[in-house]
């Protein structure tokens, strides 16, 4: 007999936390990966609708360089994760955007991949951006080896040990990604042509399925080479080692820009964590099976921020802020709850006053964990049609914009550009590397180059265009007499319908850190053991301590 679950009572509003409070840059840089990220969508769909997995083709030689074929079969469609692996030099092994060789080379095919598929992309996917793909492939990737890791792990399964678990738990990966790339970039499919597909449906499945399937490969090249060199004498992964193996990831200032980018989808990955949170702070009971998830999910937490590894002084100090706030939970869970009409959220209410930002955001974490059968269906809300975005309601009224302006960007209109600390940096594109920088405004040449990313900035010079117009007048005669403020305007509608798409911070302030917004978008894909190397560049590992095609079956996520 199904167990009946409680539903949240009263009014969900009063359980929800405000967009001010939410869309801080201190706040995003604290986020957690939560049971609605998307690598946890991915293999909750393909556990429940028990896909398949195969590896039809292994041509890989004794120095590990071939290629292979790792086939994911679900219901309707197959996805092929095309591989290749190189004979990379050390000296050619880089991280940077610009590179021109890697270790591994992929693309997810749409289907089963023929011989002449396959030729094909051996001729375009090891050069990467210089080759081209099709619509018929959903992703393009690399990845590079962890050197030390790497070779040590096939070192010792060759001999017919185990690596040393210290040497892996340091790393943490075999093989780290420097790009993933799908949405069209390169001649792959248009995110149009999936985005009715259900198992494609949330964003970035095609990304997660690619990297999940990569780890197998990562493994298996292991394995394979271990046993090229030690004969049978060669051992394979034990289990747990191999199930502590994720993929890394290299991210640099390239994907800060993109939730600014992105405001619509940004405000639908937000919404639903925040709905999720507002649902379980509804709930009027906390019964045994729930406080015991509760305190499994805060035990799995600790035993991971004990992995987490930085050098770097702002992350060293999150994690200590980290680890004492975790130890507060687990003192506050050994006498909670306490008779209350609505445990959760004064478990949550008590968070806010005691935790840290960086504890409340894991509080958040393990507050949803329990709770999937009332929060997983907000999973595939999280995508948006971003052509909303490119339409300006002309009609609308000036008086209407002002209005929108007083009630949804008062935090920008607070913001003073004329001190020059809040005016200190712009943000461009190198042409000698091609990636997204950030230059000194009052030290530096090229702010001539500047990207609109500063919101902030650009809808404060939107309300003092909007200054002295005719309430009446409407936008579309106001933007045709003011067409450089078309985007700032285009933002403002947005807001109106979607609370949770500004960044409400200053992005070209002194002490702006680009690491916040990576951070917060990185713990939506589902990453751990975040390592920055900077406030500009970090280290990842995705997967780690989740199951491998081959241990599907009868699990859960």
């Amino acid at each position: 007999m199904n167990r009946m679950l409680p539903q949240p009572t009263g009014d969900l509003a009063r359980f929800r936390r405000s967009p001010d409070q939410v869309m801080t840059l201190a706040r995003m840089g604290a986020a957690h990966p939560t049971r609605l990220s998307f690598l946890r969508q991915l293999l909750r769909r393909m556990e429940s609708e028990g896909w398949r997995f195969d590896r039809p083709l292994w041509d890989i030689n004794a120095k590990g360089v071939g290629r292979a074929v790792y086939r994911a079969i679900g219901p309707v469609r197959t996805y092929s994760l095309v591989a290749f692996a190189h004979d990379l030099p050390d000296e050619m092994r880089s991280d940077r955007v610009i590179a021109t060789a890697w270790d591994a080379t992929f693309a997810l095919f749409d289907g089963n991949p023929t011989r002449e598929d396959i030729a094909r992309l051996e001729a375009n996917v090891p050069l990467q951006e210089a080759g081209r793909i099709t619509p018929h492939e959903l992703s393009l990737s690399r990845a590079n080896r962890s050197v030390r890791l790497f070779a040590h792990v096939v070192d010792r399964l060759a001999q017919g040990e185990q690596p040393d678990p210290a040497e892996v738990a340091t790393v943490g990966y075999l093989m780290r990604t420097t790009a993933v790339y799908g949405a069209g970039k390169f001649g792959a499919a248009d995110r149009s042509i999936i985005a009715d597909r259900p198992e494609m449906a949330a964003p970035f499945q095609a990304e997660m399925l690619s990297v999940w399937l990569t780890r197998q490969f990562t493994t298996d090249l292991v394995e394979h080479l271990a046993a090229s060199r030690g004969g049978e004498r060669a051992a394979r992964l034990d289990p747990a080692t191999r199930r502590s193996l994720g993929v890394g990831n290299s991210t640099g200032l390239g994907m800060a820009p993109f939730l600014v980018r992105h405001p619509v989808l940004m405000n639908n990955w937000m919404r639903a964590r925040e709905e999720a949170l507002a649902r379980v702070r509804a709930l009027p009971t906390a019964d045994g099976d729930t406080i015991q998830s509760l305190n499994a999910a805060l035990a799995e937490a600790r035993r991971n921020a004990g992995l987490w590894q930085s050098e770097h002084p702002i992350q060293v100090a999150k994690l200590k802020d980290l680890d004492a706030d975790l130890d507060l939970i687990a003192s506050k869970l050994t006498n909670w709850p306490r008779t209350s009409p609505y445990p959760w959220d004064d478990l949550w209410r008590w968070g806010e006053v005691t935790l840290t930002l960086e504890g409340q955001e894991a509080l958040l974490s393990l507050m949803l964990e329990p709770h999937g059968k009332l929060i997983d269906d907000l999973g595939p809300t999280m995508s948006a049609d971003e052509a909303i975005a490119a339409r300006i309601d002309g009609a609308m009224t000036v008086e209407t914009l002002r209005r929108l302006i007083r009630e949804h960007f008062r935090w920008a209109l607070d913001i003073d550009f004329r001190d020059s600390a809040n005016d200190a940096r712009f943000w461009y594109v190198s042409e000698e590397k091609l990636e997204p920088r950030l230059g000194e405004r009052h030290s530096e040449d090229g702010a001539e180059l500047e990207q609109p990313l500063c919101i902030a900035r650009l809808v404060q010079e939107l309300h003092i265009a909007l200054q002295g117009e005719d309430g009446d007048t409407t936008v579309a005669a106001f933007l045709m007499r003011h067409p450089g403020q078309r985007y700032a305007a285009r933002r403002v509608q947005i807001a109106e319908g979607h609370p949770f798409a500004e960044v409400r911070d200053n992005l070209i302030g002194k002490d702006m850190l680009p690491i916040d917004l990576m951070r917060c978008k990185l713990a939506f894909f589902g990453a751990s053991r975040f390592d920055p190397r900077s406030d500009k560049w970090v280290r990842i590992s995705m997967f780690q301590d989740m199951p491998y095609p081959d241990e599907m079956a009868g699990r859960s996520r």
